[in-house]
């Protein structure tokens, strides 16, 4: 039987310390090229804003199901509605360059005050990048002809290749979640200028809430819409029959004449049948302009998007730090297998 080698940790200590020139060679280099490398990456501030918005209930009605995923924890007449967009799918509109689009045109000025545009503006000129990526930026546009963008007018579903870069690039600045136990919606916003994070937030906020909006209140806001044309037509026609009535009635007043007198009553009825109706046409529109507000959600502010004051990343310190551990990991491993040699 073998005996088990004892491991003399004071003659390995020793050893190490001979070959501690490793440690002055690797570590500085490391500690410089750690702190080379995040120094260049541009730090990053994030804001947040949190929504809950009004849910048309289609688990209202399930009684134990309900009471059920209560028990559980979940909300389930937050997740569940007759739209055919429910909350839950309401991250899948970042993926949407309609949705996209609709905020590269938002103003925004940078906490110093040294930039004040538009947001694609900030995002495709404005924000800093690495010097890598500066180089191959400046190699790309190098073979490519150069202008000024413009967002006043373009599809976003046909972008040039800068509109693309920069909806892609505003794409993963944003962050949608939705809870699934209560509902609410967060509305996370990364960008290197704090100020511009906090406006981010609100405008995503304010351009989902719009987008909520108009989508629940579409069809009755159709339905108001045809009916002010059929009201417009009613109350036309009616017009101009009691305007015809008039004239007729007026002249055959004093008339005898049975037939007359006839034509005159079939023109009053035909003006009554006509504001009949125009007053039924007329209510069926204010029914769907209350049809409108009913499906006009109302949305409670949780959390209102505040201006970061620390940067979110890069950690600097604590990336350096943790190339530089590794760094000595790493060396003390080499020289240990020097040892076993």
């Amino acid at each position: 039987m073998s005996e088990t080698k004892k491991i003399d940790y004071k003659k390995v200590f020793t050893e190490i310390l001979k070959r501690r020139k490793y440690y002055y060679k690797v570590l500085p280099v490391v500690f410089l090229l750690s702190c080379f490398y995040i120094l260049s990456i541009p730090r990053t501030y994030v804001s947040e804003t949190e929504v809950v918005p009004e849910t048309e209930s289609g688990a209202a009605s399930a009684g134990a199901l309900t009471s059920l995923a209560s028990t559980l924890g979940f909300d389930l007449s937050a997740m569940e509605s007759t739209d055919a967009i429910t909350p839950i799918m309401y991250p899948n509109l970042l993926k949407d360059n309609g949705f996209i689009s609709g905020l590269l045109d938002i103003k925004v000025k940078t906490i110093d005050g040294k930039f004040e545009d538009n947001l694609f503006n900030y995002v495709y000129y404005y924000e800093k990048k690495p010097w890598w990526d500066r180089i191959k930026s400046y190699v790309i546009n190098l073979f490519k002809s150069s202008g000024n963008a413009s967002v006043a007018e373009f599809d976003p579903y046909r972008p040039t290749k800068k509109e693309h870069d920069a909806m892609e690039e505003l794409r993963g600045k944003i962050q949608l979640k939705v809870d699934k136990k209560t509902g609410s919606i967060s509305i996370q916003t990364t960008t290197q200028d704090a100020l511009i994070s906090k406006v981010l937030a609100d405008s995503v906020r304010e351009h989902l809430q719009r987008f909520i909006t108009h989508y629940r209140t579409g069809k009755a806001r159709k339905d108001v819409a045809y009916y002010t044309d059929l009201v417009e037509k009613a109350k036309a026609d009616y017009e101009k029959s009691r305007v015809t009535y008039a004239r007729y009635a007026d002249s055959y007043m004093h008339s005898s004449w049975a037939n007359n007198r006839s034509k005159v009553d079939a023109m009053e009825k035909d003006a009554e049948m006509l504001y009949s109706n125009y007053t039924v046409l007329n209510s069926q529109l204010q029914a769907a302009k209350t049809k409108v507000q009913e499906r006009t959600p109302a949305f409670m502010l949780v959390k209102g998007a505040s201006v970061p004051i620390k940067p979110a990343a890069p950690k600097r310190m604590i990336f350096v730090l943790v190339m530089t551990m590794l760094a000595f990991c790493a060396t003390t491993a080499y020289i240990l297998r020097e040892i076993v040699r």
